[in-house]
């Protein structure tokens, strides 16, 4: 088991506390196999429903909807996604993909759609995707061209996303498209449009270093228009909203990776035999793990600062969470980095955990705003005042 001795920090109460507790007892008993699946998709569906069965997707939707708590907590989230992703990344990304797709609803959406799709989210009944990003608009969100026009009691949508996280499994869509209230980001609205809407069509799987189930999708469908989420021109702030909760969570889960990199590298280091002595005995080996450690510890304050200041003190975390983002995935690159090197060859064989790591890590730096953008968000921020 990793050092659990963060959990007495003043950010958590006895309660986050025992949910790090129970997750870590249930993931050693229940994810042992989810490091090399044989189908991506089956494992993908499969996770999502032994998450559900668990009780812990009741953490991705408010208790009026069979969640665990009255409201989303982004402790809760961040230690779930840090502890899952110690275990196994796949498993944290059927987790992540459940509270992001759904998070819109959950924030901003009517009491009809919360009561049709929430209940379904935390049984993991239902998978669940977020549809931003598109060829020409990744960061930019105010560059979305996919259309939302209204036709009597209709949108009609029409255009093309990329990069979606659990496209071609997942049940039903949260789309943000443009609706025209006015330029940029103030005309856009975001809807759930179900995968079986006619018209709807994945174009493309997308094979990655880190196996996902990621699409292109092209919508020509329509959508009814109480499947709008908030507001018609709000969709920028339901989207915002949406990541600012789980931009920190990203930052835990990158935090997971490199606390597993680092548990693996502590025994290897206690273990290996090398020149009459074994690898911890070296200073240079010392002097990595003091590096790896102080990293993880670092990491761990800025998510869990972020997280707080959401929970009690209600505060807008932009600017904290971008911060956490941003240090925890490029540290945690930097301690599974080290920890390959300390593995000599093992750190880059094919289906070694450290290899495995390696390639989980790097995309954490580049989705959900790639580092340099959370470099501008807080030079944004910080420049407020």
């Amino acid at each position: 088991m990793s050092d659990q001795s963060y959990l007495q920090w003043p950010f958590f109460d006895a309660a986050h506390g025992a949910l790090a507790t129970r997750l870590d007892e249930w993931a050693s008993r229940s994810l042992q196999d989810a490091h090399q699946p044989v189908s991506l998709d089956g494992a993908c569906r499969q996770l999502v429903k032994r998450l559900g069965k668990g009780g812990w997707l009741r953490y991705a939707v408010p208790a009026a909807y069979g969640g665990e708590l009255e409201r989303l907590d982004s402790r809760s989230l961040c230690l779930i996604r840090e502890t899952l992703a110690r275990h196994a990344g796949l498993a944290d990304f059927a987790f992540a993909m459940q509270g992001l797709g759904a998070g819109a609803i959950s924030l901003h959406g009517s009491e009809a759609l919360r009561r049709r799709y929430l209940p379904e989210v935390a049984a993991g009944n239902w998978i669940a995707a977020f549809a931003l990003s598109e060829p020409e608009a990744g960061s930019d969100v105010a560059a979305i061209t996919t259309s939302a026009r209204l036709e009597g009691g209709h949108y009609v949508l029409d255009g093309t996303k990329t990069w979606i996280s659990n496209g071609g499994i997942a049940d039903f869509y949260t789309v943000v498209a443009r609706t025209g209230e006015a330029p940029g980001s103030k005309g856009l609205s975001a809807f759930v449009v179900d995968a079986d809407a006619p018209g709807l069509e994945i174009v493309e799987r997308i094979d990655v270093t880190a196996p996902h189930p990621l699409a292109t999708l092209r919508f020509n469908c329509r959508v009814p228009a109480e499947n709008r989420v908030g507001e018609a021109g709000m969709g920028f702030k339901v989207a915002m909203a949406t990541l600012d909760v789980f931009r920190a969570s990203v930052g835990a889960a990158a935090l997971g990776f490199a606390r597993r990199a680092l548990d693996e590298a502590l025994v290897h280091a206690r273990s290996r035999k090398m020149f009459g002595q074994v690898l911890a005995d070296f200073q240079l080996t010392q002097t990595g793990i003091a590096d790896m450690a102080t990293t993880i510890d670092s990491s761990a304050l800025l998510i869990y600062r972020a997280a707080w200041l959401r929970d009690v003190q209600g505060a807008r975390t932009t600017r904290e969470a971008a911060m956490a983002k941003l240090a925890a995935t490029e540290g945690a690159q930097q301690v599974i980095d080290r920890a390959v090197q300390m593995f000599g060859g093992l750190g880059v064989k094919s289906g070694e955990i450290i290899e495995q790591l390696y390639r989980e890590i790097r995309p954490l730096r580049i989705y959900e705003g790639a580092s340099e953008v959370q470099k501008l968000i807080i030079a944004r921020e910080t420049l407020k005042g």
